[in-house]
């Protein structure tokens, strides 16, 4: 059944779709293309006017090009782990863009290249492990991006020895890896003037479009809102427009819009694999309902206070005592690696999670957690039957 401006079911399916992946690539998922393009004028219309974005639909791939209100710590490439990685990246693809589609090239060319174009004074030595798997993460990234693919050999063999050959062959896609820009990117001079490089000459920042745009993005690329990140004039958008808003982003993404005091977020009525959601299938996320029940213990017995931000600052020491509550009621139920793991290192990793779910943040000095509002929003236990089912199975 069709909505606004013939926007349907499909045309639902297909903008969660590209919302959730770096792009949709014709070889590899023909039938989602489709999807795609046959509803691209009505998807074009909607991505254009509630978040200011441009979809591309290339004969070879479909692509939207997402560009944040604010970049945020828990934004990257997941497999990567240093900034090298990222440098390195920079460097494969500037070799890259100089090779044509479906051209090959081997790895011992390529990792002679990336020596010459790599900035800096600490140069890479393929002799050293660490800078070796560096670049094992990138080029295994771009396979699985569909960017380059191995024609013969084995990329992770890399880790163990810098005398590994591989054979890779260019996709036709790989020059559409970066996004477009107005002008040349020497010509930028701050991070702020590359997010805004799309803004039109005289655009207001606070009023019309560029506020609903910055109010879309937020809620859809980020897991929340928060009205003390948030320009004062964005949350009294989303206020005032809630209802609105809520119709609107119900009917095109069938998400649910969820406004408190001072956080804002969606919500999905139903789990559906197609959407990144909490609670996802880690182990972690039952840790973090647990630990929700726990803070709302303490709420209750006044030992931790809300501010007016609906924050709670705890100590290092508190977060770890929370950890070890949480694991000597319910580890009963964890996996192995955090049943019988350290409580410190399940809670630097527990901590991670949570930064990047933006249900904490963390003090500049490191001395102080703050628990934030959205993860109130959440609780959850074991199901009926749990404890008496473990029980059974001891005995």
């Amino acid at each position: 059944m069709r909505g606004k401006k013939g926007f349907d079911e499909v045309a639902r399916e297909a903008l969660i779709t590209l919302l959730e992946n770096f792009w949709i690539l014709r070889e590899k998922d023909p039938e989602t293309y489709q999807m795609i393009q046959e509803r691209e004028s009505a998807l074009k219309n909607y991505l254009l006017d509630k978040l200011g974005y441009q979809l591309i639909v290339h004969r070879h791939f479909a692509k939207l090009e997402k560009i944040p209100p604010r970049p945020e710590p828990w934004m990257g490439i997941e497999s990567f782990q240093s900034p090298r990685d990222y440098v390195i990246l920079c460097c494969v693809m500037a070799y890259i863009e100089g090779l044509t589609g479906y051209e090959q090239f081997i790895l011992s060319d390529l990792c002679s290249e990336i020596q010459g174009l790599y900035p800096g004074e600490d140069n890479l030595d393929w002799r050293n492990y660490e800078h070796r798997k560096a670049l094992v993460r990138v080029l295994s990234y771009l396979v699985e991006l569909g960017i380059l693919a191995v024609v013969d050999g084995d990329t992770s063999s890399f880790n163990m020895s810098e005398e590994t050959e591989v054979l890779y062959e260019v996709s036709v896609v790989a020059r559409y890896f970066m996004r477009t820009y107005p002008k040349d990117l020497q010509q930028f001079n701050s991070m702020a003037d590359i997010l805004n490089a799309d803004r039109l000459e005289g655009e207001d920042e606070l009023t019309g479009p560029r506020r609903r745009n910055r109010v879309y993005r937020q809620l859809l690329l980020s897991p929340v809102m928060y009205q003390e990140e948030t320009e004062e004039a964005d949350f009294l958008y989303l206020r005032n427009f809630r209802g609105r808003l809520q119709e609107d982003l119900e009917t095109h993404t069938g998400l649910q819009l969820e406004v408190y005091k001072n956080t804002a977020l969606l919500v999905s009525p139903e789990p559906r694999s197609i959407f990144t959601l909490f609670p996802n299938q880690k182990n972690l996320s039952d840790i973090t309902l647990q630990f929700s029940a726990y803070t709302r213990e303490q709420i209750e017995k006044e030992h931790w206070v809300p501010d007016s931000y609906g924050r709670i600052g705890i100590t290092s020491l508190e977060f770890e005592q929370g950890v070890k509550y949480c694991h000597e009621k319910y580890s009963s139920g964890w996996s192995k690696h955090y049943r019988e793991g350290l409580i410190k290192n399940t809670a630097t990793e527990f901590l991670d999670f949570l930064k990047e779910w933006k249900f904490v943040k963390v003090s500049k000095d490191e001395q102080i957690i703050f628990l934030l509002p959205a993860l109130g929003r959440l609780i959850g236990d074991y199901p009926e039957g749990f404890w008496s089912k473990l029980e059974r199975k001891e005995e």
